[in-house]
């Protein structure tokens, strides 16, 4: 394969002391505002937790920061699929999980299945 180096993108190194890695913040905001903005509906308890439903039914995201179940496994975010086709699947976060990565895959996910 022959390609002219102009087609060819640079690689993009931050410096080392540039980079800024994610922690958690325990803040449920980065997932609830791409949620929201998709048309999502949002609901919270009493308890603080939140739930979340996409517009098609297909798939629940919960926020379970006050859920005793939960935390007895080490979770804090439950995301439940049920594709069209295929069986259905879960996928859980942990406390300590930025939810800035939970907001990229939710992204990734709904990204995904629109083609």
């Amino acid at each position: 394969m022959n390609t002219s180096a102009a087609l060819v993108p640079a690689a993009v190194r931050p410096p080392v002391g540039d980079i800024h890695w994610l922690s958690s913040d325990h803040c449920a905001g980065p997932v609830f505002d791409l949620l929201g903005a998709l048309g999502w509906a949002i609901v919270d308890t009493p308890e603080a937790n939140v739930h979340a439903t996409s517009p098609d039914g297909r798939v629940y995201v919960g926020w379970l920061p006050e859920d005793a179940t939960a935390w007895r496994r080490d979770v804090v975010w439950h995301v439940r699929v049920q594709p069209a086709e295929g069986n259905p699947w879960v996928q859980e976060f942990g406390l300590y999980t930025p939810s800035e990565a939970v907001a990229g895959f939710l992204t990734t996910l709904v990204t995904q299945s629109s083609r």
